[in-house]
């Protein structure tokens, strides 16, 4: 093999493996709303021998996505519980319960907050 083609191949392996790490990138996320809303989202990550587990805290099911994929799967369980169970007017953000009824309800403190909501959990 010549040195031109195992210098090709060397950078053609780094661009996949770079495509492979951006698309099994989940979504970025505000880190004070989610620090305030994680208590009351009853999804969560739970180790296992073959990788991750996601665990539904309320009902017990687990899911067991491949290893490539569980941090966007995370994000669409998480992003499926905001549309039901968040509620968003003017800058106030409201967690409910199953009857509809507000748990809890936060202050956002600026806008990039409140358009983290509106974009991430699509309400």
């Amino acid at each position: 093999m010549s040195r031109t083609t195992f210098i090709g191949l060397i950078f053609v392996f780094m661009f996949l493996s770079f495509v492979a790490f951006n698309g099994a990138m989940p979504e970025s996320k505000n880190k004070e709303v989610m620090s305030l809303i994680s208590p009351y989202v009853p999804y969560k990550l739970e180790k296992r021998l073959a990788g991750l587990t996601i665990v539904n805290t309320k009902t017990g099911e687990k899911e067991k996505p491949s290893n490539d994929i569980v941090y966007k799967k995370l994000d669409e369980l998480e992003k499926n519980w905001g549309k039901k169970y968040l509620k968003i007017q003017g800058s106030t953000l409201s967690i409910l319960d199953d009857s509809n009824k507000t748990i809890k309800s936060f202050k956002l403190k600026n806008k990039k907050q409140t358009a983290f909501v509106h974009n991430f959990f699509g309400i």
